[in-house]
């Protein structure tokens, strides 16, 4: 089935499909009966809204809340491990300051990337336990415990090439797109994995024709627009032209519940499980 046209996309309307099931504890193959979800709720950076981002804590949690995909970042270490995590140094959620691309993955695993999640929230230890970058396989070993979310990879630096390596080695390319606005590597990406689902994200007004003409031609799935700007024209356009359009990243309820009565096909969020209950909140609403 081509995802474009299935109709657990179609968000106008409100027909969803949310099908929740507990995580296996055995592997999955990705052609087993019941396929992945289709509901248009992308984990951003996981859980990330309860749970600290890009952990493998806020990634199960956000398998467990329904959503169809989780966005990760990506970047290569040092040592070319692939790891994690969403900016080039850790100053922003961990207990040190180092760069992402020029330390060994060994050291940057000792880093607490809960810290900044715990002084925003204003948690202690007890609240929030140490959490710790996991690599690229890291995650791949949890989704691929099961058949109903998938991961979409953010590469935060031209590490495309070194994360489908790994993808093919273990198997994973069924649970797996790409997103980023970074057109050339949205490109590689396609190229070296036929097969992926590419989410491009855009910008609140870069020029829709373009974008469209561009996307069809490399056979993206989807732009993922800035929410801000986002109007009903916009995405009728683009789902005219056989692609999903989706907002990033919206975490406001009535600003989530006004763009799936806009028609959005997919929303980035911090907050999955809010999104779930909104959606199925207008699922309910008399006609």
């Amino acid at each position: 089935m081509n995802p474009r046209s299935s109709p657990c996309f179609i968000i106008a309307g409100l027909t969803l499909c949310f099908v929740i099931h507990p995580l296996s504890t055995k592997g999955a193959t990705a052609d087993e009966s019941e396929p992945f979800l289709n509901n248009g709720i992308t984990a951003h950076r996981g859980d990330s809204g309860t749970l600290p981002e890009n952990t493998l804590a806020a990634f199960a949690s956000a398998i467990q809340c329904g959503a169809d995909w989780i966005e990760l970042d990506l970047f290569r270490t040092a040592d070319n491990q692939l790891i994690v995590i969403h900016d080039k140094t850790t100053a922003r959620t961990g207990d040190r300051n180092l760069s992402v691309p020029h330390s060994n993955c060994e050291t940057l695993q000792e880093i607490d990337i809960a810290t900044g999640f715990r002084k925003t929230n204003n948690l202690s230890k007890k609240d929030c336990p140490p959490r710790y970058a996991p690599k690229l396989e890291d995650v791949l070993s949890l989704v691929m415990k099961q058949t109903k979310t998938r991961i979409s990879i953010q590469p935060k630096m031209d590490c495309v090439m070194d994360a489908i390596k790994v993808i093919r080695r273990l198997n994973a390319m069924p649970w797996i797109g790409f997103n980023d606005g970074n057109l050339g590597l949205m490109i590689k990406a396609k190229a070296l994995a036929p097969e992926a689902v590419i989410f491009w994200d855009r910008g609140a007004n870069t020029n829709l024709s373009q974008d469209i003409q561009i996307a069809v031609q490399h056979n993206f799935h989807a732009l993922i627009f800035q929410h801000h700007g986002l109007t009903k024209e916009k995405i009728e356009q683009t789902q005219a032209a056989g692609l999903q359009a989706g907002a990033w990243t919206v975490n406001d309820p009535k600003k989530i519940e006004a763009l799936l009565t806009m028609g959005i096909n997919r929303i980035y969020t911090d907050y999955p499980a809010r999104m779930k209950q909104i959606t199925l909140d207008l699922q309910t609403l008399p006609d």
